[in-house]
């Protein structure tokens, strides 16, 4: 395990003023293992009984001498904790950081002022949030900003069960350690971009606190060493965990989590909501019964989103939406969807194209905006909106045999496939279907094919994932051979990479194609959602990054393009940057598209397929080979080819060749095509990223000329 650097390590003992500070068993337990793992521990303490009375600074003295005598980094301390900043100058001036691997801070605050409540008088109360809450809050802001500029930080919190059950005699104890708790869930949530983690522990261990009502033996297995592991690991750099709450004691660790029933509606649209309708429903509300357990406050809003779609329905949350798929799921695998019709006209299609971010500023988009346009035409990706409706307005979880909430399902991927470039009017008809339904443990996906048709016609094919949270664990499969799958995209630098800037009004712009969902437009709704602002739709990244794509390979030709498959990762947000990188093998452009401003990934194991370009000689090309192998064939039956291929005795290989190579050249058939036929200039290849070479460039010239003498043949 790396070893561990600054710690600082402390307890506080109350006294009116200023407060004491005396380090616990367990404090000093954690400063002795720290010091042992390497860590320079600063070591705070005043001294003093469990009520904060008396002053001594040998306790810390004491620890400092055992972490010297071990060959460890230790000073003292003795400010108080209303001084937080003093303490954490301390440990930057001794040693230059506060660090624990490389870089944490570790509180241990604890003072005892036990009262009942009607005895609890305001000393009592503001004594010990002045030490345990108030305290953590200062010596926290004080470290906060360091661990920021440091990008780390480790921070663990020491509540109690006190705090988290309650104790009788320990109200203002118990009111201060769940403050903690609540403290740290946001310091985690707000530190997670600075790779700052906060947890908590609420530890049962001997101490002097317990020392006078725990019995001997019981003290002797509730030793604060079989507590001091689990923190050194909290701190540790490899550990991951952040905003989570642990119980240890006696070398037991249990993690804890909240639990919510799934509650019932007891109010109905357009009517008054009474004390007599929560008494009838109050054992439902109560009922654990698929109990769900919401991690963060995002999901505990999204049943309040439930809620207002239910009253407006004038429904109930459904009772158990796990094992209503669980018992007809399967019966609703091949089942069809009502056939769906859609008409439009060249200004749907225009409105689509500014929707994804075509603009009159770039020449080569005015075909897709203009009806005028000699080329007028519609961007393949349109394909989605006639095939959307078969899932929005034909009703979905109206299937008989499918039974889930709507307001739970997500986008998870899209493949769209065309069969013909897509008229810029007409009426389109779709027929869906229910391809299959997976068990996928915390939702159900549900894979829903579409065909679209002009007339009799097959226009195009679209397959939507949609995943449904909280509907898996009934036991189905979890893959399906009649899904699309997503491709990883190759493990190197993209050959193109392009940018553009979505707008402010962008998801405004694209809802008019079809898509209403108040998520991406009203900000209420989207907070309810668990986002500061509405989202932009997943489907508009998708035709943001299959334009970027249709225009660097495809030169905007839409009868060049057949197919495209992505998976939906992360929302953008109107006015981000979205950055698509591509890969070019052959026929088949791999992307990848990320926010510009945070490199989080939008849409991954995505790829377009495209048609060969027009001209290209494919008649030529034998079954399942390669148009370039015309050309090593004539280089094989050329004579002249062993004295221009090699320094030595030239020779040609088909296939994996375990010898060393002089020069590596990886390109595409096609475009290994375009540099022999003299209409790709290589040097223009290699600066474009086509064209990659290895090792002896020099050589290449020697590959040149006998490409040159196949040009001619």
């Amino acid at each position: 395990m790396v070893l561990y650097r600054t710690v600082v390590c402390r307890r506080t003992l109350e006294e009116p003023s200023p407060l004491r500070l005396h380090l616990t068993s367990l404090g000093r337990e954690y400063a002795l293992a720290f010091g042992e793992r390497g860590a320079s521990v600063i070591v705070n303490d005043l001294g003093g009984d469990i009520k904060g009375g008396g002053k001594s600074s040998a306790a810390a003295d004491k620890v400092v001498e055992e972490i010297k005598a071990k060959g460890g980094k230790a000073v003292a301390n003795y400010d108080s904790v209303e001084d937080g900043e003093k303490l954490i100058q301390t440990a930057l001036d001794t040693f230059g950081r506060i660090d624990v691997s490389p870089s944490s801070y570790l509180f241990l605050y604890r003072i005892l002022r036990d009262r009942s409540f009607a005895r609890t008088s305001d000393l009592d109360w503001d004594l010990i949030h002045r030490v345990h809450l108030r305290g953590s809050f200062l010596v926290t802001r004080a470290a906060w900003n360091h661990m920021k500029n440091q990008k780390f930080g480790r921070i663990i919190m020491t509540s109690s069960a006190a705090g988290i059950y309650g104790n009788f005699g320990q109200a203002n104890y118990s009111a201060a350690k769940l403050g903690l708790l609540g403290l740290a869930n946001t310091l985690a949530i707000e530190g997670k971009k600075y790779n700052i983690h906060c947890n908590t522990i609420a530890p049962t261990a001997g101490s002097r606190l317990t020392q006078t009502v725990m019995p001997p033996d019981l003290l002797d297995s509730l030793k604060a060493e079989y507590v001091a592991p689990l923190v050194l690991w909290l701190c540790h750099e490899e550990c991951k965990e952040n905003g989570s709450l642990f119980e240890v004691g006696a070398g037991w660790i249990g993690k804890l989590r909240w639990e919510r029933t799934l509650g019932k509606i007891v109010r109905h649209k357009n009517q008054n909501m009474s004390p007599e309708d929560v008494r009838d429903k109050w054992d439902q509300i109560c009922d654990f019964t698929d109990a769900t357990k919401p991690a963060n406050i995002q999901e505990s809003l999204q049943s309040l989103v439930e809620v207002l779609s239910k009253v407006d329905d004038g429904e109930g949350i459904l009772a158990n939406p796990t094992s209503a798929m669980a018992s007809t799921g399967s019966e609703a695998v091949g089942k069809v969807l009502p056939q769906m019709t859609f008409t439009y006209t060249h200004m749907h299609c225009i409105l689509y194209a500014l929707g994804v971010g075509m603009s009159t500023k770039d020449p080569d988009q005015l075909k897709f905006l203009y009806e005028g346009h000699d080329d007028f035409s519609c961007l393949p990706t349109f394909g989605v909106i006639p095939a959307q409706s078969s899932m929005l307005e034909g009703g979905l979880s109206s299937v008989p045999g499918l039974s889930f909430d709507p307001t739970r399902l997500l986008h998870g991927e899209q493949y769209l496939e065309l069969y013909k470039p897509l008229p810029t009017s007409g009426t389109l008809t779709s027929k869906a279907s229910i391809a299959d339904i997976l068990d996928k443990g915390s939702g159900a996906v549900i894979l829903l094919d579409v065909h679209t048709y002009s007339n009799q016609e097959l226009v195009c094919y679209n397959q939507f994932s949609v995943f449904i949270v909280g509907a898996g664990g009934f036991g189905g499969k979890r893959s399906s051979d009649k899904a699309v799958s997503t491709v990883p995209a190759p493990n190197r630098a993209p050959d193109a990479v392009v940018e553009d800037e979505t707008s402010r009004d962008q998801a405004a712009l694209y809802r008019l194609s079809g898509d209403w969902n108040p998520l991406h437009i009203n900000p209420s709704f989207a907070a309810m959602g668990g986002f500061k602002a509405p989202i932009l739709h997943g489907l508009c990244s998708f035709g943001f990054a299959a334009r970027h794509v249709l225009k660097q390979y495809a030169g905007n030709d839409v009868s060049r393009f057949k197919s495209i498959k992505v998976r939906f990762v992360k929302p953008v947000l109107p006015g981000q940057r979205l950055q698509t990188e591509m890969w070019k093998e052959g026929n088949r452009i791999h992307l990848l598209c990320k926010v510009k401003e945070t490199g989080a990934v939008v849409l991954s194991g995505a790829y377009i397929d495209l048609h060969a370009a027009p001209g290209a000689s494919v008649n030529a090309v034998p079954a399942g080979g390669l148009q370039s192998d015309l050309v090593f064939a004539e280089i094989v039956n050329a004579q002249w080819s062993k004295s221009k291929l090699s320094t030595g005795n030239g020779a040609l290989h088909k296939g994996p060749y375990t010898g060393k190579a002089d020069v590596t050249f990886i390109v595409a058939d096609e475009d290994f095509m375009e540099v022999v036929m003299g209409k790709l200039n290589p040097q223009k290849a290699f600066f474009a990223g086509k064209l990659k070479v290895r090792g002896n460039i020099m050589m290449s010239q020697k590959l040149e000329m006998i490409l040159k003498d196949y040009a001619k043949l």
